[in-house]
């Protein structure tokens, strides 16, 4: 249930976005410039008429994944640490964390099942693939309705190529997409439409790379005024909510559509429960933990050790009023790490960003300030089964490799603080990040980085500030992470050199690798499986040799607080299910509000009534482990 599952984002919700760094939505925070190459026929082209020979596919036998005991009603309580600047999805300024919630409001043409993996119906009922690999074909559900009660129909799919090709949007990596990479959408009647898309792919992935979203067709008027005139408009959706209202600079709120179209919808049945959500703003993670410690906040992200070990005790939980829950997820892991900046002198130098590697002691980090809790991140893009190249390592502390790299690149000389020096320049590296709870981490890296002759300079901004440094190429080194999702890593939006030298794209590295240019369009290019997994592994080995990736931490789980009047299916959530009390989005909204038992915790508090504290613990999915056994714990005490 999100905007193109190419694009897959995970619901970047406030507390998530501190867990494991500055976590982004993969690609669409950052609209990528360029002229993609591709070797396409230029006198490819969907038929006229639909083809008769097509063999139309669905799925209505997947198992149901929400709980036939939910109830409806209720606001959930959440926030974020960031205003947003517009309620336009695309355009300047619009993929701040609260786009996250509007994304994830829409649905997408079809979803993936969060436990079989498989395609579900969305928007489309039913699906078929052309024989030439490159098109595919969808019937629309003729139920589907946007938010203004309006049908969704083929022309919101014909529109969205106008719409994501135009001029007055000031969007160019959504221009770029709907040009070099869907090649065309034809509507062949009210609820019939055909994608072509620019090469050819293995089916399972087609289904995928070529679903688009609607946009409403009757809602847009497109000339130049469009970003202006809409930037705080609200547009229809497809999803269960509408924003029902907003206070700039304090909170939004969504309200749930009655008589929303897809209510009884196999896959939507029993889900996105509470009546409201209510998105608050707080600018600090330790301000927002007060709220939720107060009951003004339902439910709070665990991730990080400092607040489950330390902030996550005390008469809440004792008396049983708040629970814990660990629960291990298999997913792609976010592409998390210190990204240094190819362009910023001396990080053009290969040995220099070798050094770098070798100097950043990320165990020391992981057994300390982080408790134990996190595993080393081994490479950019683990978590995607048969495309992870599983034999690479992530450079380790060798202070010895550090000094032999750096010694060979000229930086044998150090300065009176013991930085070195060449050519009269210190050894110095600015370090942006945005997230004050990554203090410790890195003030130890700059420590042990320091031992090598390498200075660290820590430079904390808020995330507005971090975005705009890291998107105009300004930045030396970003410690910043972005969400994973898809069936198989992308590589062109991050390393291709089309994206290198400018700003606005997602090469914030700024690789620029004739080999890995080769490699990146193959893969793309690519039709059948095999090819495509040799390839993946192949630029994973590049990107390992560029060195200007340095992986660092990974989180196979979720770690939650929640107060006991929300409730979860008794198996708790999904295999792909990054938050349990995500309200949104293709594997959320499972959980409920208990008014009755709100009530009944409210009163206990009030009294000072002890309950028997909660802590659960669920490794059904953990990683290596048997999905289809249940080890769940479960303890009366903590």
């Amino acid at each position: 249930m999100s905007n193109d599952w190419n694009r897959k984002i995970w619901l970047v919700l406030g507390p998530l976005l501190l867990a494991v760094s500055l976590v982004l939505p993969l690609p669409t925070w950052a609209e990528a410039v360029g002229n993609e190459e591709t070797t396409t026929n230029p006198e490819r082209s969907l038929p006229d008429t639909l083809p008769a020979n097509l063999e139309w596919q669905s799925n209505d036998a997947d198992p149901i994944f929400a709980s036939p005991k939910a109830k409806r009603g209720g606001r959930f309580r959440s926030f974020i640490t960031t205003f947003p600047l517009t309620l336009r999805l695309v355009g300047p300024d619009s993929n701040g964390s609260f786009a996250s919630y509007m994304r994830a409001n829409n649905l997408s043409l079809v979803g993936i099942h969060p436990n079989t993996l498989n395609p579900i119906p969305e928007l489309a009922t039913h699906w078929a693939f052309g024989e030439d690999g490159h098109s595919i074909y969808y019937r629309l559900d003729p139920d589907a309705r946007w938010s203004d009660g309006t049908p969704v129909t083929a022309d919101d799919y014909t529109f969205a190529l106008e719409f994501m090709r135009s001029k007055y949007i000031l969007a160019p990596w959504y221009n770029n997409y709907y040009s070099e990479i869907i090649k065309d959408v034809v509507k062949y009647d009210r609820h019939t439409i055909g994608i072509l898309g620019a090469v050819a792919k293995p089916r399972e992935e087609m289904l995928f790379e070529y679903s688009i979203s609607p946009v409403p067709q009757h809602y847009h008027q497109l000339d130049e005024h469009w970003v202006r005139d809409y930037n705080w408009k609200i547009a229809p959706n497809t999803g269960p909510y509408r924003i029902s209202d907003i206070r700039k600079g304090k909170y939004i709120e969504f309200k749930r559509k009655d008589d929303w179209w897809a209510n009884d919808k196999r896959y939507f049945k029993h889900r996105f429960n509470p009546d409201y959500l209510k998105v608050k703003l707080i600018r600090d993670i330790n301000i927002a933990y007060q709220y939720f410690r107060k009951g003004e906040l339902d439910s709070f992200t665990l991730l990080m050790p400092r607040l489950w070990h330390k902030k996550a005790q005390g008469e809440i939980y004792d008396q049983g009023y708040v629970a814990k829950i660990k629960f291990y997820n298999d997913v792609p892991q976010p592409i998390a790490g210190l990204f240094l900046n190819e362009d910023a002198p001396p990080l053009g130098d290969r040995r220099v960003r070798y050094a770098i590697a070798h100097a950043l002691n990320i165990d020391k980090v992981i057994n300390t300030v982080l408790r134990g809790d996190y595993e080393r991140l081994q490479t950019a893009h683990e978590g995607y089964g048969d495309y992870s190249n599983t034999q690479i390592r992530a450079r380790q502390f060798d202070i010895d490799k550090a000094n032999a790299y750096l010694d060979e690149a000229g930086w044998d000389q150090r300065g009176e603080d013991g930085i070195r020096v060449k050519d009269g320049q210190r050894l110095s590296i600015r370090v942006t990040y945005y997230s004050s709870g990554h203090n410790d981490r890195l003030v130890i890296l700059a420590q042990e980085a320091r031992k090598a002759g390498i200075e660290l300079k820590l430079q904390l901004l808020d995330a507005s500030a971090a975005f705009k440094q890291i998107l105009e190429n300004k930045h030396q080194a970003a410690w910043m992470a972005w969400s994973g999702g898809g069936l198989s890593p992308r590589y062109w939006e991050f390393y291709h050199s089309v994206n290198a030298h400018k700003p606005q794209t997602n090469n914030i590295t700024n690789t620029d690798n004739p080999e890995m240019d080769r490699k990146i369009e193959a893969y793309r290019q690519a039709s059948d499986k095999a090819t495509r997994v040799r390839l993946a592994k192949e630029l994973e080995q590049l990107v390992y040799e560029q060195g200007s990736h340095i992986p660092t931490f990974k989180v196979p789980y979720t770690r939650e607080a929640f107060w006991r009047w929300l409730k979860l299916p008794e198996f708790y959530g999904t295999r792909t299910s990054d938050q349990l009390f995500s309200p949104l989005g293709s594997s959320g909204g499972l959980f409920w509000i208990d008014e009755d038992a709100k009530h009944e915790i409210e009163t206990a508090k009030s009294e000072g009534e002890a309950l028997p504290p909660l802590y659960i613990e669920d490794r059904r999915w953990a990683q290596g482990g048997q999905n289809s056994e249940r080890d769940s714990l479960q303890e009366a005490s903590q």
